[in-house]
């Protein structure tokens, strides 16, 4: 199972959101590389960025920090979310040295997109999924559709998505435990991989999803906890590897 750090770049800074609330941000770096470094020697064998500007501005604004990680990391593998809304920005991402780009809020509310850009970049696009009790939230968590989240995953297993990555906003940023019952569920629904994030705490956490990875769990996404200390990458990597 793959441990994921967490880059959200905020004003080109490394921050973290509470239940993706822009108004609720703590910084962590001015430094974004760095911190990608910091992970990068802890262990870590992907990335998960994320331009927060870009998410609610429907369009890039941080691609010149995630370009600059993607220059200083060539061999590892890298996703990117936030602001994905046409076929350049995607051709954009991948021509720096991203490896995979995350589709949310269009993927909801264009589905047909996503068919299209998996036939035009096959391999490379991710949909995320952030939900609230089963039901899928857009336009940066700031809205509830009326969308089922397992439907909507189908949907896009059918159209050729890599993977999904599952958030439950309500305990992102909270640091009260991953909703395993609900990664499960989802994961069980799917025959492509799911990525569980939100609410990853300690190593109890890790733990839970191994003990369930079979399940079509490839990976945990994990942010707060790395940057307030609750959970150490290069212990956790260590369980991970021996356990899982």
């Amino acid at each position: 199972m793959l441990l994921i750090p967490a880059i959200d770049l905020k004003d080109g800074h490394c921050v973290r959101l509470r239940q993706g609330r822009m108004e609720d941000a703590t910084v962590f770096s001015e430094d974004p590389v760095e911190v990608a470094q910091r992970w990068v020697d802890a262990g870590a064998r992907r990335l998960h960025l994320v331009d927060l500007n870009g998410a609610f501005a429907g369009q890039p604004v941080n691609a010149g920090v995630i370009r600059r990680i993607a220059e200083r990391f060539p061999e590892l593998p890298i996703q990117v979310g936030g602001g994905i809304r046409d076929e350049d920005t995607v051709q954009t991402y991948l021509d720096a040295g991203v490896q995979y780009v995350i589709i949310g809020t269009k993927a909801v509310s264009t589905p047909h997109f996503i068919n299209d850009l998996c036939m035009e970049f096959p391999g490379h696009i991710i949909v995320g999924l952030d939900a609230r009790d089963g039901k899928v939230a857009i336009d940066g968590w700031s809205k509830l559709s009326n969308h089922d989240v397992i439907d909507m995953a189908q949907r896009f297993e059918r159209d050729g998505v890599e993977a999904i990555v599952y958030t439950d906003i309500s305990r992102d940023g909270m640091m009260e435990g991953v909703n395993i019952d609900a990664t499960v569920k989802l994961a069980q629904s799917i025959t492509i991989p799911v990525i569980a994030s939100g609410g990853v705490t300690n190593l109890d956490d890790i733990q839970r999803l191994c003990a369930v990875a079979e399940e079509g769990i490839m990976g945990a996404i994990i942010g707060r906890a790395l940057y307030e200390g609750t959970l150490d990458l290069a212990e956790a990597q260590k369980y991970v590897n021996g356990s899982c």
